[in-house]
């Protein structure tokens, strides 16, 4: 019998730990503690966020891929695992304070919006042998949903520790978008 598996085994087991972590992540992401705050909110929601992208990261990098993708992996898990500790410092703060009601659902149904289209789109990118190509397909509406919780949260009072992160990650998130868009650009075509 002829094997008619069009995907190889380290693409399966590629997609299979890719799934693994957003299946985890999008746990994680809505079933948060949330409280009055909606910097307590974010920063909750946030961290999840952050740990997926470095663990999607790490998966790529067992696979070998282009040295560019290689760099962009290690970069994003550089970067996020000091945003992490950013939030970490700045909850105690957020925690503290407090949102009116209206603002907290309002805050909460975009980010709900926000999640729902990201973990449709990272869930619905292409799966072939193409791994690198595959992760920036995956990674892309990852940091797009970043950038879009970052702006919500910014539309609210969140405590003054918080400000310059989400501005910080509204812009290098864009830089990242802008930099994988260029290195699928570059894969498609080699190849």
């Amino acid at each position: 019998m002829k094997n008619t598996c069009l995907l190889s085994e380290d693409s399966k087991t590629y997609l299979c730990c890719f799934y693994q972590i957003l299946d985890e992540m999008i746990q994680s992401m809505t079933t948060a503690g949330l409280t009055q705050s909606i910097s307590h909110n974010f920063i909750v929601q946030m961290i999840p966020h952050r740990r997926a992208a470095i663990q999607m990261s790490q998966n790529i990098l067992r696979f070998h891929p282009s040295q560019p993708v290689q760099r962009f992996a290690q970069r994003v898990i550089d970067q996020q695992t000091r945003e992490i500790a950013q939030m970490e410092a700045a909850l105690p703060a957020g925690s503290q304070l407090a949102n009116p009601t209206a603002d907290l659902r309002l805050c909460q149904r975009r980010m709900d919006l926000i999640y729902r289209e990201m973990y449709a789109k990272m869930g619905s990118a292409p799966e072939n042998n193409a791994r690198a190509a595959v992760f920036l397909q995956q990674m892309i509406p990852h940091h797009q949903g970043a950038v879009r919780m970052a702006e919500n949260a910014l539309k609210y009072d969140v405590c003054t520790e918080l400000v310059p992160l989400l501005r910080a990650i509204a812009v290098r998130q864009r830089q990242d978008i802008a930099q994988m868009r260029s290195l699928l650009r570059a894969s498609r075509c080699q190849g």
